[in-house]
């Protein structure tokens, strides 16, 4: 992505069917960049270059799933609680709100505490 401007980033990456897709799917459940292309019905290759360009923008992070037998390759889930898109001022803002896990809610409450 070549744009400077994030919100405007940001806009164009949602605005591509294969990353709702992506998007939608991962918020379900972790999902492997095989099984993604399965489920899209498109080329690996086409995935990886989505996924790269989800996690760069935090709509997406990349955990490590290990198998029964040893095995281990990654995952991508949803990291988007929800979007707010703001006009003002002839201005467009987008923030992202990421989602956060048991222990990064911890660590954010114990970092409030601390503060205090």
């Amino acid at each position: 992505m070549s744009n400077d401007d994030p919100a405007d980033e940001l806009l164009e990456l949602l605005g591509q069917e294969r990353v709702r897709h992506i998007l939608a799917a991962t918020s379900r459940e972790s999902r492997s960049a095989k099984e993604l292309s399965e489920e899209c019905d498109v080329a690996l290759s086409t995935i990886y270059r989505r996924v790269e360009d989800m996690l760069a923008s935090d709509l997406l992070v990349e955990r490590t799933r290990i198998e029964q037998d040893g095995s281990h390759h990654s995952v991508y889930e949803a990291n988007v609680d929800h979007l707010d898109v703001e006009i003002d001022d002839g201005t467009i803002d987008v923030k992202v709100h990421v989602r956060e896990d048991a222990a990064q809610r911890f660590s954010r409450i114990w970092s409030d505490i601390r503060e205090s």
